[in-house]
């Protein structure tokens, strides 16, 4: 009996969990889509190519696997080399001054856009404020 309440419990637990993520992660998307088009678009263009050589793909790229890299790059800019999908780019991309909140929200639609997955896996305020910045 013990172990069909324990089964009963961690079903209603998952089932009233897991969907709420989904749903935040899906709200986050929505918001981020509109960050996306006021901050990023005119650089990283509308479908996330980029420009060859001078403003480096958010489609498909390699760089944002880690979500530490994303969240630096968004937080504080980027200055300096870099290679995504095994093109280097050395540009300058000011930090643009967004809210953790913003800052999560946008990084939740890049990489859930284009072909990127995030495979459900959310970026939250906390993991922004969490991330410094290397000196």
């Amino acid at each position: 009996m013990k172990s069909v309440i324990a089964i009963l419990t961690t079903f209603l637990f998952c089932s009233a969990i897991l969907p709420h993520q989904d749903d935040e992660l899906a709200k986050s998307i929505q918001r981020g889509k509109m960050i996306y088009s006021e901050n990023c678009i005119t650089c990283h263009m509308g479908t996330g190519e980029g420009v060859t050589a001078t403003f480096p793909p958010l489609a498909k790229a390699d760089y944002l696997q880690s979500h530490e890299n994303a969240i630096k790059a968004v937080k504080f800019g980027l200055i300096g080399k870099i290679k995504v999908n095994g093109v280097d780019y050395d540009n300058m991309m000011p930090n643009p001054g967004l809210a953790n909140d913003e800052i999560a929200d946008v990084l939740n639609y890049i990489m859930n856009s284009w072909g990127n997955s995030s495979d459900k896996k959310i970026v939250t305020p906390e993991m922004v404020e969490e991330t410094k910045e290397k000196k």
